[in-house]
């Protein structure tokens, strides 16, 4: 058996769009959480899941405008776009194809996730710009892919063409069938990703009687393992396997240690993770001037924070305070994302 690397990623060739996915590059566009395949390990979350909303990464999207501003905190150098499926909403797909290409250029790589075959939608996402799209096939079409039309729209797509599923380990036979199959067809690649548990798949997949790899994992026991044989199946279209820790230990690390660079304020401190430190005060704004004038707190150092109701200053500046100022304080670590999902809380 083929052993993977550390990082389990195995490649043979590299897709084009997973180059800039790997340094954390590429921002996220959920156009539509609609979808019509429902599959049941549909890993979205629940205020995307079937609603027609737009995001980009984490942040809630009202403008085009707010898109722009997106990619630039990351840096973007590529957008992948999902959902969903974009292709429910294709207008609105290739509005904002266009406007990624005008705004940051043809080398913005764009990248796009369906399971719709219809040519005449995927033309249109074609002659916008896009640069590479990848086929998540419903699984219900995995043991009878042949009776589709799938072949004839990679024959005709005209850029870079992949298919993109996750390693499923009660459906080996059907994945079997479907990259026997596929392998004919002329892909340039074939993503397989590890099998994720998140709060809107659980019961789902524990029906089946799936349960985490470890402690400290979401993937699912057995993908991984799969994923190993798969390798060992003669396939020629380039494999490859992308694992869940690759995801959060490579992708998203690099992609939020960029967005710490462009958001962090001057008092916040970004971690080798590219999360962030800060010290808090639970106290109302007039406090501010108080605790500028007590402790001699430079203006820059200290701030409030409208949308939290509470003032930010220095983790080092809240701990020399904190035993002298009758109110609650901590030293809290935040992703620098649009939703500030806060990682620890330290009280003082």
């Amino acid at each position: 058996m083929k052993k993977l690397p550390k990082n389990s990623f195995y490649t043979k060739k590299f897709p084009e769009g997973c180059k800039y996915c790997q340094r954390g590059s590429k921002m996220v566009l959920l156009v539509t959480g609609l979808c019509h395949t429902n599959c049941f390990y549909c890993p979205l979350s629940e205020k995307k899941k079937n609603k027609d909303v737009i995001y980009a990464d984490e942040m809630l999207i009202k403008s085009k405008e707010d898109i722009i501003e997106e990619a630039e905190l990351i840096e973007a150098e590529g957008t992948g776009i999902t959902g969903g499926d974009p292709l429910l909403v294709v207008d609105r797909t290739v509005d904002f194809i266009k406007l990624l290409k005008e705004n940051f250029g043809k080398e913005h790589h764009i990248h796009l996730y369906t399971s719709m075959l219809s040519f005449d939608k995927i033309k249109k996402v074609v002659e916008a710009g896009l640069d590479e799209i990848r086929f998540h096939p419903s699984f219900e079409l995995w043991n009878r892919i042949e009776e589709t039309n799938f072949r004839d729209v990679i024959k005709n797509v005209g850029i870079d063409v992949g298919m993109e599923i996750p390693v499923i380990p009660h459906l080996r036979e059907e994945i079997k069938h479907l990259l026997k199959e596929v392998d004919k067809f002329g892909l340039d690649f074939i993503n397989l990703n590890e099998l994720e548990f998140s709060y809107t798949n659980v019961d789902a997949l524990s029906k089946f009687g799936y349960v985490a790899k470890n402690d400290v994992s979401s993937a699912v026991k057995g993908s991984e393992e799969l994923a190993y044989e798969i390798l060992d199946w003669g396939i020629e279209t380039p494999l490859h396997y992308c694992s869940a820790s690759f995801k959060d230990a490579i992708q998203l690390r690099n992609r939020i240690a960029r967005r710490a660079r462009n958001v962090a304020k001057i008092y916040e401190i970004i971690t080798e993770d590219g999360t962030l430190m800060k010290g808090i005060v639970i106290a109302g704004r007039k406090e501010i001037k108080k605790i500028k004038d007590k402790f001699g707190i430079e203006d820059a150092m200290i701030k409030w924070n409208e949308e939290m109701n509470r003032i930010e200053t220095s983790p080092f500046i809240v701990e020399e305070i904190a035993p002298h100022i009758p109110y609650k304080c901590y030293v809290i670590e935040e992703y620098p994302t649009a939703d500030r999902l806060e990682v620890e809380r330290i009280p003082l």
